[in-house]
């Protein structure tokens, strides 16, 4: 209503107005009151068991209980790697009251090395309050006891009791077994697995432990504590217990590989043995090696250093990352291919100590020559000269396939990292390589396993194990069901017959490998010796006679092989030994003949290594127990008292 041009707000408009306002305001709070009602019913009904399990984790923490792992085991069953109690100390970053002083305290208590403490403060900085830190493991029970009785002054500190990896036989068995170590960030980020940053989780680093980790790693268990806002612990709910790994069984004779090992003593080099009846491999022993229970626990810098500066190689398997030059042990397979080739085991050859060809000339290692020389005298007293000959006469190519028949340059299915498997050379091959052809000069040095031929241990084995049975079959490290029947070797008896007998004659009949004899008369071995050389020897030597490899540098040292089977009659064992860069004083045979006389009288054996041990002044065993505890002592100068369940080599 307007009254002389101005609105009049009279009592009805007011009211009209108020109540148009509380029905727009009261619609409003209604929409809102059923929004809010529709959204508690969504939270309450539809993602109830989310805000639950939400609810649940900030209550409850879930810790991941390492699990054991499997047990590595030989043939027997006699433990190779195992699992043993751990004492160790962990920190929880959150429960911290005082760092500094609780690590100094610690530091104290446990005589940690100042590279122990800046990793610990290094993890505590890069990690989550709530990520358990490891501070030490593998405790004696002097130091784990201190710092348990004094808990109550070290807030944040927590004891424990698990298990650690553990080889009884240490060294021996470093090589064929490898060890574990924690999983690195490069892991960790592959895998996404909280495990791997578990305190005291450990992953398989080398060797079998490497390989077989999907096997040996087990299911972690895990435990349920109830915490506060604050992440304190308010008392521990239920434990899930873990699943340990499978136990693997390996073909290795434990004894034997422990023996093999010991007997190489100081020597760089490798023993292999191999059951001729199935292919299993009984011992693959590679000295000097490296105490894998040292690198489990955690090497020093010192120890690291120590083994990578050794011009023996401690760290690299010589088994199956040693490439040499076979040497004269290729000869009984080059009679293989010569028989086949259709020459006759009476044909002879005058030796008279050297060979020409073209302007060049080839020396036989026996200065004066071996005179007539027929295919059995060539093998047993070695004759360069004959093969010289006899390999010019039928040409290098089928020779070289017959050296892959028997297993030269192969490849095995083994479950092991890395293997290195050398080159059979022949006119293809040269060809491709450096794209000139084969001359004769090539097929005289390959006659006697040198020039381009190179060759792993184990392949050295296989051929003597092969030759030895007759039998196509392939070595085998897993004791897993019942091996394959193994094809014959597409080679004559008759062939197979006349090479034996040759080799035979190499150690019981007169011949070069006569240091090879067996400790056990009524057992015969027969074998190939073999010398590799590393080096080009000068006119000044072969005049003179004298090689000087006791005055040359370890490098540059001829290396000493040896291949052989035992009974020579009816072969059950094949071996194979090669020292590096021995030269002509200290010989691979009589080592091969000690190992193989193990598995036909252990007592003899043993005696003698024992008086071996003697005359270098302590066997291996106790040299590396001796090294692991000064090595102990420069890490941990305040600890007192031996570690519960101590070990290393036998």
């Amino acid at each position: 209503m307007k009254l002389f041009g101005k609105r009049v707000i009279t009592d009805a408009t007011q009211g009209f107005v108020f109540t148009r306002r509380a029905l727009v305001l009261g619609a409003a709070q209604g929409g809102v009151g059923l929004l809010l009602a529709g959204r508690m019913a969504w939270l309450s009904v539809v993602e109830n068991e989310r805000y639950s399990l939400l609810s649940e984790s900030n209550r409850v923490n879930l810790t991941l209980v390492p699990p054991r792992r499997g047990w590595i085991v030989d043939r027997t069953g006699k433990p190779i790697a195992i699992n043993r109690t751990d004492f160790r100390v962990d920190l929880i970053p959150e429960r911290l009251v005082d760092r500094d002083k609780t690590l100094a305290a610690v530091q104290r208590l446990l005589a940690l090395s100042d590279d122990e403490m800046r990793r610990i403060r290094d993890d505590l900085d890069g990690g989550a309050r709530f990520q358990p830190v490891q501070i030490a493991e593998n405790l004696d029970w002097n130091r784990y006891a201190a710092v348990s009785v004094r808990l109550n002054d070290l807030p944040g500190i927590m004891p424990g009791r698990g298990f650690s990896r553990f080889y009884p036989d240490g060294a021996a068995v470093g090589h064929l077994v490898g060890y574990v170590g924690p999983a690195s960030a490069a892991e960790y980020e592959k895998a996404k697995d909280p495990l791997l940053i578990t305190p005291g989780f450990k992953v398989g680093k080398e060797g079998l432990e490497k390989t077989l980790e999907p096997s040996l790693r087990g299911k972690p268990g895990a435990k349920r504590v109830e915490v506060t806002a604050h992440g304190k612990i308010v008392r521990e709910l239920t434990t899930r217990p873990d699943v340990a790994g499978a136990t693997v069984r390996l073909a290795i004779d434990a004894g034997l590989q422990s023996y093999a090992a010991r007997r190489l003593g100081t020597a760089s080099g490798s023993v292999v043995v191999i059951d001729c009846a199935n292919g299993d491999i009984l011992a693959m022993a590679s000295m000097p090696a490296y105490d894998p229970n040292s690198f489990s626990d955690g090497i020093s810098h010192d120890e690291w250093d120590m083994l990578s500066q050794n011009d023996h190689l401690p760290l690299m398997n010589k088994v199956l990352q040693g490439l040499y030059p076979p040497g004269s042990t290729v000869k009984p397979m080059n009679a293989l291919a010569l028989l086949e080739a259709g020459v006759g085991p009476h044909e002879s050859v005058l030796c008279t100590g050297a060979y020409r060809v073209g302007s060049g000339l080839f020396h036989c290692h026996k200065r004066g020559g071996h005179g007539m020389v027929d295919m059995r005298k060539a093998v047993a007293q070695s004759c360069d000269v004959y093969f010289y000959h006899m390999a010019r006469r039928i040409g290098y190519d089928p020779i070289a396939r017959m050296a892959r028949l028997v297993g030269l340059g192969e490849r095995y299915d083994l479950p092991v990292a890395s293997q290195r498997y050398g080159t059979v050379p022949d006119s293809a091959w040269k060809k491709a390589k450096y794209k000139r052809d084969w001359t004769a000069a090539d097929t005289v040095n390959a006659s006697i396993g040198q020039g381009y031929m190179l060759t792993n241990p184990l392949q050295l084995a296989v051929m003597a194990a092969r030759i030895g049975s007759g039998r196509m079959f392939a070595p085998r490290l897993l004791a897993t069901g019942a091996q394959p029947v193994a094809d014959p070797l597409p080679v004559p008896a008759e062939h197979l017959a006349i090479v034996h007998d040759a080799m035979d004659a190499v150690v019981n009949g007169g011949g070069t490998g006569g240091r090879a004899r067996l400790l056990v008369p009524d057992v015969l071995m027969a074998g190939k010796t073999g010398t590799a050389q590393v080096r080009r020897i000068t006119m000044a030597e072969r005049r003179t006679g004298v090689l000087g490899d006791a005055a040359l540098p370890f490098r540059l040292r001829d290396h000493s092989l040896f291949i052989g089977f035992a009974p020579a009659d009816v072969p059950l064992y094949a071996v194979s030994c090669i020292l590096e860069h021995s030269g002509h004083i200290v010989t691979a045979a009589p080592i091969a003949s000690d190992v193989v006389s193990y598995l036909f009288d252990r007592e003899k054996a043993l005696a003698r290594l024992e008086r071996l041990e003697a005359e270098w002044g302590g066997g291996i065993a106790q040299r590396m127990a001796a090294q692991a505890q000064a090595f102990r002592a420069a890490r941990h100068p305040a600890a007192t008292g031996p570690d519960p369940g101590e070990g290393g080599g036998r």
